[in-house]
């Protein structure tokens, strides 16, 4: 995939699937240590030990609709191929880490991409259902979103509605350029 940010959605996207209703992203740019990383939690059925060893073969994947799954294990290969690391924990009932980290300079590294549509789309999709907690730190710079915050202040108004996913695209975007000193991603 050609931006972190896709990577992150398909990951998500699997949390959803495995009936989580709460994911949480944490996001770390520390250019002075050389390391992007990136962490996704969720509270969804998670994964057994026997699935987990071969959760990042391409030819294996839990879905009915196709024979393969590409989306971790090309998540695990954009980290190895940076000089970073890549890395999977579930419990059953519990549910499932993933943390995937970069050399932050690497020549091959992908963009992070637009973080704010990844977000604000998947909250127009499943806000109702889901919540998520999205921290992003940028150097000392640190930004925090979290849906159930939002959700609180709503009356009779669904998370999803499009004046509220308008205003949350417009809250991250504005929050994620000022922790990066003014810099679009």
């Amino acid at each position: 995939m050609r931006e972190l940010s896709l990577h992150i959605l398909d990951i998500i996207e699997n949390s959803r699937r495995a009936e989580a209703d709460l994911i949480k992203i944490k996001i770390e740019e520390k250019i002075e240590t050389n390391l992007l990383k990136i962490v996704i939690k969720d509270n969804g059925n998670g994964i057994s030990q026997k699935k987990l060893n071969e959760i990042t073969d391409p030819f294996i994947t839990s879905r009915t609709t196709r024979e393969v799954g590409l989306g971790l294990s090309l998540f695990k290969a954009a980290a190895e191929s940076c000089g970073g690391r890549f890395e999977i924990d579930s419990q059953i009932d519990k549910g499932t880490r993933v943390t995937a980290e970069f050399e932050y300079d690497h020549i091959d590294r992908a963009p992070l991409g637009d973080m704010t549509t990844t977000l604000s789309n998947f909250i127009a999709a499943n806000g109702d259902q889901v919540d998520i907690i999205y921290q992003h730190q940028y150097q000392e710079n640190s930004f925090k979103f979290d849906s159930r915050e939002i959700k609180a202040e709503l009356e009779d108004l669904s998370i999803q509605s499009r004046q509220i996913i308008s205003w949350i695209r417009e809250y991250i975007g504005e929050n994620l350029a000022e922790i990066r000193g003014g810099e679009a991603f």
